[in-house]
Parts: structure tokens; sequence; C-alpha cells
């Protein structure tokens, strides 16, 4: 059977291989080595305090304050950047009364803070 990637190209599989990535190319099979695995980070708990921090460091990248971790440089998206507050307002409004003070006291405070700056970006847009 030829394989192809998505814009037609045939492509070798490699030996031993099976999964295709989303560009149509085969996956590397190698597994890591059991000292590689201790080596690596442990993934991130998924909790409410990490999810809503996410969010408001994935607002501040936008916000043009933090640099994208994928490219190293400040991009400002000022649309993208009110999206997620506005997300973060509506967790807020359907999480009334479902939340610990401390769960609470974060979520109102990471709008709060990233309304402020929002505004202060809109400024400096503007001007």
């Amino acid at each position: 059977m030829d394989l192809h990637n998505r814009w037609g190209d045939k492509i070798k599989p490699e030996s031993g291989g099976g999964l295709i990535g989303p560009d149509g190319q085969p996956l590397p099979s190698a597994s890591p080595e059991p000292q590689e695995l201790e080596a690596q980070e442990p993934e991130p708990q998924l909790d409410f305090f990490n999810y809503i921090a996410s969010l408001g460091f994935q607002a501040m990248i936008f916000l043009g304050e933090v640099a994208n971790p994928l490219t190293n440089k400040q991009e400002k998206n000022l649309k993208q950047a009110k999206f997620l507050i506005d997300t973060l307002v509506v967790i807020r409004d359907k999480t009334i009364g479902n939340l610990s003070k401390e769960e609470a006291e974060l979520l109102n405070g990471s709008i709060y803070e990233l309304q402020l700056r929002y505004v202060e970006a809109v400024k400096n847009e503007k001007a």
C-alpha cells in the first residue's frame, strides 16, 4: 500500500512504523529509554488553578506582555486577548457559588488584572 501526505506526495513508511502525523509523515516509533522517562518533567496536574492560570498566561501572551514561548517574540493580538478574558468572565459567571474561596480569588484577581492590562494595551494602540 502506498502512503501519501495531504499534498499527495508519496511517503516511505518507516520499518515498524504505523502512526502517521497530521502532516501525513510517519511518526518516529522510538520509545524513550527508562532513564529518559525519569528525566522528563512530570505532566502538570489538571485542576482549576492550572486551567485558569493557563488561560491567563495565554491572554498575557496575546496582550504582548509575555513573549510567545514558541517564537520567543512578543506578539500582540488584542482580539484574541479579549476573547480569553471574556472566557474567564463566563467561567466566573457560570461557577458562582461552586468555587472555593481560593479559586474565586484567583479567578476574580486574574480577570481584574487582565482587564486592566487590556485597557492599557488598547489605549497604547490608539496613541
